[in-house]
C-alpha cells in the first residue's frame, strides 16, 4: 500500500527518536551528532533506492510473459493443451509452495541480496528453457522456476525497507511498486507491438525476454549488501538510524529482565515476540476478517490467472500470431491495477472513513458483494463463445480484486507495526498458496480430475459463489446483531419506547446481551 508522507522526513524520524526513550538501555548513550554523515547517508540512500527501482524495472521488462501459454501451444512447441493444463502448469504451485517458507524465513536473515540473485538467475532459466526447451520434463523445470521467481519476490519488495528509515517506509514503497507496475505494463504493451504489428515471432519474443532478464542478472550482482534488515540484523540502529516500530514492543515485554543468556536472547528476538503476537491477531474481529479475505480470496484469484490464458486460447485459437491479444489486455488489466496501488489516496480515504462508512459493520458486505461479482464474470468467461467478452470479464475480475487489496492491507496494515504487518501478510500468503496447491492437485494435476479448463473455470464460479454464501451470511448476522444492539440500546434510553412498542408475549423487559453479541461501532 503506498501513501503520501507529508511531512517533512528529518522532522519525523527525529519526532520517533525523541518519543522513544525506553528503546536505550541504562548505559546507553545517545549516538554523536555527525552532520557529515547525516548529509552523506540519505545520499547514498536515495541512489540505492533509485538502483533498486531500475532492477525491479528492468527484470520485468519480459515482452514474451503475457505469450508463453500460446508459445507452448503453437507450432513451435507443438504441446498439447492437455499436457499445458494437466501436467506443466500445475507445477508453479508447488514450486512456489515448496520455496515460499524457506525464502520467507531467510531473506531477512541474509539480508535480501542473495534471494534477488536467486531470482534472478531464475529467470534466465526460465527463458533458456522456453528458448532451446523441446521436451515435456524441461517445460516442467520451467515452470519450478518460474515459481521460484515468484516465491522471492519478498526480497524486492523487503530489501528497499532496509535502505531508509521508517519515516520514508511510505514514500519508497510506491517507487518500488511504480517501478514494477511500469515495468509489466511497458512489457505487456511491446509485446503486443510486436506481436500484431512487428509480425515477430515467439521465440523472438523469448530471446529478447532473455536479453532484458540476463541484463538483470547483472545489475542484481552490483546491488549493495543491506548493512541491516527488518527482523535480524538491526545493527544500523547503532549507527545513528531511526528506532524500529516494534522495538517498543521489545521494550515493554522486557523492562526488568538482566538475562542474557542465549537461550534468554533468542525468546526476546523481535521475531519470536512477533509470532507471539500473530495470537491476538485471530481476536480481532477486523484483521481476522481481512486476512480470511486475503487467504480465500488470493487462491482462487491466482489459479484463474494462472489458467486464464488457456482458455482464451480455447475460445478462440488463433491461426496467426498477430491475432493473439494477450500482451494488450494485460497491460489494460496492469494499467486498472496501476490505478488502485499508485493513486491510493481516494482508496484510503474511502476506507479511513472520510466517506460514512463504517468498516467493522460493512466490511463483509461490501466483500461478499465484489466477491459475487467476480463469480459471475468467472460464470460468464467459462461460458462464452467471445473472446472480447473473456478479455473485458478478465480485466473487470482483475480490477475487482485489485480495488479490495489495498483495502485489506489498510485495515491490517492501521492495526499493526510495519515488521508485524509484514509477517501477518506472509502467513497470509503461505496459507494461501496452501490452498491453491491443494486446489491444483484436485482439479487440474494429472494425478488429481485432471478437469479441462473450461470444467476448471465451472469449479473456480463454484468456488468464489461459495465464498459469496459465506461472507454475505457473515454480513446478516452483524447487522443483524448491530440492529438488536441499538434497538436495546433506545428501549434502555426511552422508557416510552416499551409502551409504544411492546415486545412479543407482553415482556417489556429487555434482556441482557451476550457478551459476543456487541458490535464495535
Amino acid at each position: 500500500m503506498v501513501e503520501a508522507v507529508e511531512a517533512d522526513d528529518t522532522e519525523e524520524t527525529q519526532k520517533e527518536l525523541n518519543s522513544e526513550p525506553c528503546h536505550m538501555d541504562d548505559t546507553e548513550t545517545a549516538p554523536p551528532a555527525l552532520p557529515a554523515g547525516v548529509t552523506r547517508a540519505p545520499r547514498m540512500h536515495r541512489w540505492s533506492v533509485a538502483f533498486l527501482c531500475f532492477y525491479g524495472f528492468i527484470v520485468h521488462l519480459r515482452p514474451g510473459e503475457a505469450f508463453i501459454t500460446p508459445l507452448l501451444l503453437s507450432a513451435e512447441k507443438n504441446f498439447t493443451r492437455e499436457q499445458v493444463t494437466n501436467e506443466i502448469s500445475p507445477m508453479l504451485p508447488y514450486s512456489y509452495m515448496a520455496v515460499l517458507v524457506p525464502v520467507f524465513l531467510l531473506t531477512d536473515y541474509l539480508r535480501y541480496k542473495p534471494f534477488l540473485v536467486l531470482q534472478s538467475l531464475s529467470h534466465v532459466s526460465v527463458w533458456l528453457l522456453l528458448l532451446l526447451g523441446t521436451t515435456l520434463l524441461q517445460m516442467q523445470w520451467m515452470e519450478v522456476f518460474y515459481g521460484i521467481t515468484m516465491a522471492t519476490r519478498i526480497a524486492y519488495s523487503s530489501y528497499i525497507f532496509s535502505l531508509v528509515t521508517p519515516a520514508l517506509y511510505q514514500r519508497v514503497a510506491g517507487y518500488s511498486r511504480s517501478a514494477v507496475l511500469l515495468g509489466v505494463f511497458l512489457s505487456s504493451v511491446l509485446g503486443q507491438l510486436c506481436m500484431s504489428f512487428g509480425g515477430v515471432s515467439y521465440a523472438t519474443l523469448s530471446t529478447v525476454s532473455l536479453g532484458f532478464v540476463s541484463f538483470g542478472l547483472l545489475l542484481s550482482i552490483f546491488l549493495p549488501w543491506p548493512k541491516r534488515s527488518l527482523f535480524f540484523n538491526r545493527e544500523w540502529r547503532e549507527e545513528g538510524a531511526a528506532h524500529f516500530e516494534l522495538d517498543k514492543m521489545k521494550c515493554s515485554e522486557t523492562t526488568g529482565q538482566t538475562d542474557q543468556s542465549p537461550a534468554s536472547s533468542w525468546k526476546s528476538s523481535l521475531f519470536v515476540q512477533m509470532l507471539k503476537e500473530l495470537r491476538n491477531v485471530v481476536r480481532v474481529p477486523c484483521l481476522r476478517l481481512w486476512s480470511l479475505w486475503m487467504v480465500f480470496s488470493s487462491a482462487g484469484y491466482y489459479l484463474v490467472l494462472l489458467y486464464v490464458h488457456l482458455l482464451w486460447n480455447k475460445v478462440y485459437p488463433a491461426a496467426e500470431n498477430k491475432h493473439v491479444y494477450n500482451g494488450g489486455v494485460e497491460a489494460a488489466s496492469t494499467l486498472l491495477e496501476s490505478v488502485s496501488w499508485l493513486c491510493p489516496g481516494a482508496v484510503t480515504a474511502f476506507s479511513a472513513g472520510f466517506v460514512k462508512i463504517r468498516w467493522n459493520l460493512w466490511s463483509e458486505l461490501v466483500i461478499g458483494i465484489i466477491t459475487a461479482l467476480q463469480a459471475g464474470l468467472l460464470l460468464l468467461m467459462g461460458t462464452t463463445s467471445s473472446i472480447w467478452v473473456c478479455y473485458v470479464s478478465y480485466v473487470l475480475f482483475k480490477g475487482f480484486y485489485q480495488f479490495l487489496v489495498p483495502l485489506a492491507n489498510f485495515q491490517i496494515a492501521s492495526s499493526l507495526t510495519k515488521e508485524l504487518c509484514a509477517l501477518v501478510f506472509g502467513v497470509n500468503t503461505f496459507l494461501g498458496t496452501i490452498l491453491k496447491s491443494i486446489i491444483t492437485i484436485v482439479v487440474a494435476d494429472k494425478r488429481g480430475l485432471a478437469l479441462s479448463v473450461h470444467s476448471q473455470f465451472s469449479v473456480y464460479f463454484c468456488y468464489f459463489m461459495l465464498l459469496t454464501i459465506i461472507f454475505l451470511g457473515s454480513a446478516a448476522v452483524v447487522l443483524i446483531r448491530h440492529y438488536r444492539t441499538h434497538r436495546r440500546d433506545d428501549l434502555a434510553k426511552d422508557p416510552s419506547c416499551k409502551e409504544l412498542a411492546p415486545l412479543e408475549g407482553g415482556d417489556t423487559k429487555s434482556k441482557p446481551m451476550d457478551s459476543g453479541a456487541s458490535v464495535k461501532v
